[in-house]
């Protein structure tokens, strides 16, 4: 670390005051959100922040980034502007599959993104689930993010995200993955998820986890008590982007409700069935669970008109 470093707009720094640099003029959301998260780590928490395109200046900083024409971590120069640079998460870490040429948030991200989740999180580095949220915080955030006009409002959006992800999104994971694990408890078929506790962010999850476990049968119905302690039966959609369900429940249940759904079905304590078909209530889990078989039953059946 340089001790001798001279710095304009300073008066009472200390020499052994630690330098980031990065350009002067107008700023980006790239340069802010790597100084922002630089600033997370306990080297860089009380950095001074130098804006800057004088070399003489930018060799005086302990780390550079998005100004000097130079990628080199070992000397932390974290520049991609240079013509002869190339480098995606997936040259520089080739289990990843990201191709996309890196951001200088994101060279930042790559080299000091686990160390900056570990500081920001109860998770320690080498924890599977620390890698998730790694991944997921550069998919929908590092190399997303459009510009913005501070450091503070960046900032506080990749806290609020990482927030989201770690105490919502990330915990409905564990959730998903037990209930999938589980799911021929719920119902010999495997078909069902049962989400006791109440609803949670699951599509996401469901579809990733089929394929890191191995589903051969994929799940076609979640259950889950709503606020009001009733429950609900919703059909797997047959993908995140698309209202098409793998599933639906019966056409002639859609759009009929109470006690003539009851009726019509033979179920008791039904409450409703959408005019989609791709939610039901009832005011028991067996209820709602009954409704989910008897729609797996009845897609077994062959067709009505006897044809083969």
């Amino acid at each position: 670390m340089s001790s001798q470093a001279k710095r304009p707009r300073t008066d009472s720094m200390s020499s052994k005051h630690t330098l980031i640099g990065t350009h002067n003029g107008t700023f980006h959301c790239d340069e802010v959100l790597a100084c922002f998260m630089l600033r997370q780590l306990p080297e860089y928490k009380d950095a001074e922040i130098i804006r800057t395109r004088d070399p003489k200046e930018l060799a005086k900083c302990d780390i550079v980034v998005d100004v000097g024409g130079e990628f080199d971590p070992k000397k932390h120069r974290y520049d991609h502007h240079q013509r002869a640079f190339g480098e995606s998460f997936q040259s520089l870490h080739p289990e990843k599959p990201w191709v996309t040429k890196l951001s200088s948030a994101g060279l930042v991200y790559l080299h000091f993104g686990r160390q900056l989740l570990t500081q920001l999180t109860a998770l320690g580095e080498g924890d599977r689930q620390l890698e998730v949220l790694f991944d997921k915080l550069y998919v929908n955030f590092v190399e997303e993010e459009g510009f913005k006009k501070a450091m503070t409002l960046v900032g506080e959006e990749f806290l609020d995200r990482l927030d989201y992800y770690q105490n919502s999104w990330l915990p409905a994971r564990a959730v998903v993955e037990d209930a999938i694990k589980a799911r021929h408890q719920a119902d010999p078929s495997g078909e069902v998820v049962v989400f006791s506790q109440g609803g949670c962010p699951w599509k996401e999850h469901l579809f990733a986890l089929e394929k890191e476990l191995a589903v051969d049968t994929p799940v076609k119905f979640a259950l889950y008590p709503d606020q009001n302690e009733q429950w609900r039966v919703q059909c797997v959609p047959a993908g995140l982007n698309t209202f098409q369900n793998r599933l639906s429940l019966l056409e002639e249940w859609r759009g009929v409700r109470d006690q003539a759904l009851s009726d019509l079905s033979g179920i008791e304590g039904c409450i409703f069935v959408h005019a989609g078909g791709f939610i039901g209530g009832n005011k028991t889990r067996e209820g709602a669970l009954e409704m989910a078989r008897r729609t797996l039953q009845a897609s077994a059946l062959p067709p009505a008109n006897g044809s083969t």
